[in-house]
């Protein structure tokens, strides 16, 4: 853990990856109650994106990809409309159309895509228009580890790193591409080692740690405004649950228990909570804040079913720009 980081930062982090946690975790009761809603359990991945979003600007872009909503709540995304979304409801940011994939351009993310390692190339259009037009903006994408061995990372990366483009690659690696250990089918232990292939710096960090994540990111962000070019970013992390619906209360045969345990003990959250602790804040401060979002998970929830199914005859409305 970092030495430097003030208190404020730490609390702030900590309120995010705990916003994450419980969001992430009312979606699962809620599917478990029979709402339909297309989930990929992002719990114990907390600390890539609050790590990454939180050296960000609101203007700067983002282009998630299917596994959590860390990235929308760390950016600013309000959480009664992401569920809204979520749960195909009108009060949702693309008005229930979207569901998961959905987007929220004022605040610069760009939505999910259906498609392992589709949005590395939206990320770098997005870098090349904040370059064409000198507006000082960087663009971070988030993918997976089996993205990584897609023809659309390999082109992706070669561009950026050609025109020098302000984007931050970063590759969540949490062990496994689907059910499918990410090393019997990857012919590097690093993902971060290929950034040499195309001449751009690349770092691997502890995922479990949001403030080793921070600092990393503060480089390649840092790296990316001057000038410079992109970078790569490999944060090892794991997901506690399944690959998705049908698969999160079990292991699936391809995980032994042991395993999960293991990673679970180093939760994010947890890590960061005891440093800041040691460092001198008081226990207080985190026990408000996890009331805090507590209840403003449950509001979301109120606003979220509340809200109404979109009326059909609004189907065709937003198609077209």
């Amino acid at each position: 853990m970092a030495t430097d980081i003030p208190d404020g930062i730490i609390l702030g982090l900590y309120e995010r990856m705990v916003a994450t946690r419980q969001f992430d975790l009312k979606v699962k009761e809620l599917v478990e109650r029979g709402y339909q809603i297309l989930y990929h359990s992002g719990v114990g991945q907390e600390a890539v994106p609050v790590g990454v979003c939180a050296q960000l600007r609101r203007e700067d872009y983002v282009v998630p990809y299917h596994r959590g909503w860390g990235y929308m709540i760390a950016k600013g995304m309000d959480m009664g409309r992401i569920l809204a979304e979520l749960m195909g409801r009108a009060g949702g940011y693309c008005k229930g159309k979207a569901g998961t994939h959905m987007a929220d351009f004022g605040l610069g993310v760009l939505g999910k895509t259906g498609i392992v390692g589709a949005g590395l190339p939206v990320a770098v259009g997005a870098a090349l228009s904040a370059k064409m037009r000198g507006s000082g903006q960087v663009a971070a994408c988030f993918f997976g580890e089996g993205a990584s061995n897609t023809g659309a990372f390999h082109e992706s990366l070669n561009m950026a790193s050609v025109w020098r483009l302000p984007a931050i690659f970063v590759c969540e690696n949490n062990l496994y591409d689907m059910y499918t250990p990410y090393l019997e089918v990857t012919a590097v232990a690093n993902i971060a080692d290929r950034a040499s292939a195309y001449g751009m710096p690349g770092e691997a960090v502890d995922g479990q740690d949001v403030l080793a994540v921070y600092e990393a990111v503060g480089r390649a962000v840092a790296r990316a405004r001057r000038g410079d070019g992109p970078s790569l970013l490999e944060c090892k992390t794991y997901r506690w649950y399944g690959h998705y619906m049908a698969d999160v209360h079990h292991l699936g045969g391809y995980r032994s228990a042991e395993e999960v345990e293991a990673w679970r003990a180093r939760c994010p959250i947890k890590k960061l909570r005891e440093y800041g602790v040691s460092k001198g804040i008081p226990a207080a401060e985190f026990d408000r804040i996890d009331e805090r979002i507590k209840a403003e998970v449950e509001e979301a929830e109120r606003f979220a079913v509340g809200s109404p199914e979109p009326d059909p005859k609004v189907a065709l409305e937003d198609v077209y720009a």
